[in-house]
């Protein structure tokens, strides 16, 4: 069967072009990408579903780098299903799992449960990360080499941070020979343990305990030398402060195979953001100055930082409605990943297929997929999305099991109208 999505603003993040065109879908891929209005005539006699998508726009589907999904362990949080629908209804395709669960995915037959569910349950495609060492409890690599053929597309121990760096070493020497990418969390661990906010002024008025930025810079500087060390491929996965853009550039320029990610929220909310104690603006790392998120932005923007996630960490009500020091960190972000990511592009921070680089091309091209892209021949993964429509955001509607957002009541623009994964509509507005 062939599809033709016409009448489209192509949002092309490889090109980095913004034209009108048409997308046909022949047996799950993209046949061809077209904004020559002959040759759309011509793909409209041969098609047998139409779809007139308005001058809206056409994106490839986003690639989450980093998503939390409670199984096994605590399902009442989220689940595969709830994660799946979700991740729909945001525009996501494609979702990379943390292994931060309960227990840890750190052995071969773990991953083959998480792999089971997510293909029972998920109508979007899930890719699991792995633990870095057993128990994320920084003693003993996991067996890297079985995790690799049991399906696993990256390995951390996420915001366990392995303090013992001669483990660190041997991992990623071991990581580097196996050609795996290790995705490490670059934080000092004993500077900020124990911290909710970052230091400043506001902590202080607050009396929240808090950590300096510099634990930031100093975590991802120790990483970086053991990247000269070993010749590992590393992604940080979340920089936040203005202090450890200049460490990353310079690894950039001595040739280290890094590459460096951002959370949605640490780019569209500051640390004032968490006002009479909001828990819902509790993440980790702590959210920060606007400065230090300026700075972030604008890397985003030139390239140095890679990719746009939303760190998706699902938190029930219990574990938010504590005082502020003793709540979970952690927001869920699926759904509103994209309309909030438009709030850089309505800022004139960004244009849409800069964005979409850090949010699809960019993530599927770390991973090595072949998603992430309007290209021939690529999986037809896509979204359709109105990037101007206004809402007020409720996060009663929202699709996860938890619904522990930071934009609850915040007026927004941007609704995703359709997504579709592997050329099948997964999730459509009426």
């Amino acid at each position: 069967m062939t599809t033709l999505l016409w009448n489209a603003r192509l949002i092309n993040p490889e090109t980095g072009t913004d034209d009108t065109g048409a997308v046909l879908i022949e047996n799950g891929a993209i046949g061809a990408v077209m904004t020559n209005s002959a040759e759309i005539a011509a793909a409209k006699t041969r098609a047998a579903e139409m779809i007139d998508c308005n001058g809206k726009c056409l994106a490839p589907g986003i690639v989450d780098l980093g998503v939390k999904v409670c199984e096994p362990g605590e399902r009442h949080k989220e689940s595969f299903g709830s994660a799946g629908l979700a991740a729909a209804a945001g525009g996501v395709t494609t979702i990379i799992t943390r292994p931060d669960t309960l227990p840890a995915i750190d052995t071969p037959e773990t991953l083959e449960f998480i792999r089971r569910r997510a293909n029972e349950a998920a109508p979007v495609n899930v890719l699991p990360m792995a633990a870095l060492t057993k128990g994320r409890e920084g003693h003993e690599m996991t067996e890297i080499g079985f995790l690799l053929d049991a399906g696993a597309v990256a390995f951390s121990d996420c915001d366990h941070v392995v303090r013992n760096t001669k483990v660190l070493q041997r991992a990623l020497t071991y990581a580097r020979s196996l050609g795996a990418l290790v995705v490490g969390h670059p934080q000092e661990p004993t500077l900020s343990a124990g911290a909710a906010v970052t230091s400043g002024k506001f902590a202080s008025l607050r009396g929240l305990p808090a950590v300096s930025p510099m634990a930031e810079r100093m975590g991802l500087d120790r990483d970086i030398a053991l990247l000269e060390m070993t010749g590992a491929r590393y992604h940080a996965d979340q920089i936040t402060t203005a202090r450890a853009l200049p460490a990353l550039e310079r690894a950039r320029q001595n040739g280290l195979d890094i590459t460096a990610g951002a959370s949605i929220h640490h780019l569209t909310l500051n640390e004032l953001d968490v006002a009479d104690y909001r828990t819902f603006f509790k993440l980790k790392p702590p959210l920060r100055s606007e400065n230090d998120r300026l700075a972030v932005v604008e890397a985003l923007a030139s390239g140095l930082i890679d990719t746009l996630s939303s760190m998706h960490t699902p938190q029930d009500e219990e574990s938010k409605r504590l005082p502020y020091e003793e709540a979970a960190s952690g927001a869920v972000g699926l759904e509103t990943l994209l309309p909030a990511a438009l709030r850089l592009v309505h800022a004139g921070h960004l244009d849409l297929p800069t964005l979409f680089r850090a949010l699809a091309l960019n993530p599927a091209k770390r991973l090595g997929l072949a998603c992430g892209r309007l290209a021939n021949g690529a999986p037809a993964d896509l979204v359709l999305f109105d990037p101007d429509a206004p809402f007020v955001m409720d996060r009663y509607t929202l699709r996860s099991k938890s619904r522990n957002t930071p934009f609850d009541g915040q007026r927004m623009q941007g609704k995703v109208l359709a997504t579709y994964v592997g050329g099948q509509q997964v999730y459509g507005r009426e």
